[in-house]
């Protein structure tokens, strides 16, 4: 029925019709279906100027999946229609609804950016560690390979630790003043 509903109405926009991009059995909650990435590499290949869904749930499952298509689609000049919610990027109301939904996007990212941040904040209010454990590193060695004139290029592939962690032990080290002499 939904195949049927399509071509007559891309026969009723004169549309000629490059394929038809289905699933069968597997879940649309899911972003990477073989038919789907299909379409989206036919996509990056020109091969059609509009798609065509029944459905936006029948695309895709999830808002910023959906989204991320739709400026796929934008950005590569394809317009998108969904018949049931009589959505059409072509048109000026189309493009006004796909602008509220960029917005919502836009608001859901940042809600998520937000609720990081503060769980981060909880975390180190809790007495959390966050990030990478720090490699224990001694200092004297790399203030010795630096006093034979070695880069730390050079330091960090002889002794195997990364250059700011080179950098953070060779900087910690205490510093001895040498006495002014007259």
């Amino acid at each position: 029925m939904q195949t049927r509903e399509m071509e007559e109405f891309c026969d009723r926009r004169s549309w000629e019709l490059a394929g038809s991009y289905i699933d069968n059995g597997i879940s649309g909650s899911t972003e990477s279906r073989p038919e789907l990435d299909r379409l989206m590499a036919d996509a990056h290949r020109r091969r059609f100027d509009t798609v065509v869904v029944w459905k936006f749930d029948r695309f895709a499952r999830s808002v910023s999946h959906l989204l991320r298509a739709l400026e796929t689609f934008k950005a590569l000049g394809i317009d998108f229609v969904s018949l049931s919610e009589q959505v059409d990027t072509s048109t000026p109301t189309g493009k006004m609804v796909f602008t509220v939904l960029g917005a919502v996007a836009e608001l859901e990212r940042s809600l998520i950016a937000e609720r990081v941040r503060a769980g981060i904040r909880n975390a180190r209010a809790k007495g959390k560690t966050l990030g990478r454990p720090r490699v224990p590193v001694d200092g004297t060695i790399i203030a010795s390979l630096r006093a034979q004139g070695r880069s730390r290029g050079t330091i960090c592939r002889e002794t195997g630790i990364a250059k700011g962690t080179a950098q953070r032990a060779f900087y910690s080290l205490p510093r001895v003043a040498a006495p002014l002499t007259r």
